[in-house]
């Protein structure tokens, strides 16, 4: 059982006890959070969302608040003189996901909504479209 979830901009497959490093995120070192914006789901089935599986959140613990290793940006130009260096270290948080929630009500309202309403607006729409296609040619002519 996994997930593609959207978290501060990424996605990312997650796992159930799963630790990993996003960007930096609101909140305190053990505070919960969940995430809502869950882009596909597989359980047994696989679930895509359009854009995102309603019903469905992913749960979360934050870990630590942490920086990555530095990164060194040098320019140069070579017989000119020009030299110029410069770092960056991005902020991260390390979280550890809890828990993906929501599976059982999720697939019941996916399936069963858009089939009932595919079927009553196939048989109602058809004779509507073709009269209304008539009409419109004759008011254009």
């Amino acid at each position: 059982m996994f997930a593609i979830v959207e978290i501060a901009g990424l996605q990312y497959k997650v796992e159930q006890d799963q630790k990993l490093f996003v960007h930096r995120l609101k909140g305190d070192k053990g505070a919960k959070i969940s995430f809502d914006k869950v882009l596909l789901t597989v359980n047994g089935t696989t679930t895509i969302g359009a854009p995102a599986v309603s019903g469905i959140t992913v749960d979360a613990e934050i870990l630590d608040h942490v920086k990555a290793d530095k990164v060194i940006i040098f320019k140069k130009k070579r017989r000119k003189g020009y030299e110029k260096k410069n770092g960056h270290r991005q902020s991260l948080t390390q979280i550890q996901i809890t828990g993906i929630t929501g599976f059982d009500g999720g697939k019941k309202e996916k399936k069963a909504e858009p089939k009932a309403k595919k079927e009553v607006a196939a048989t109602e729409e058809k004779p509507a479209k073709k009269t209304t296609k008539i009409a419109d040619s004759e008011t254009a002519e």
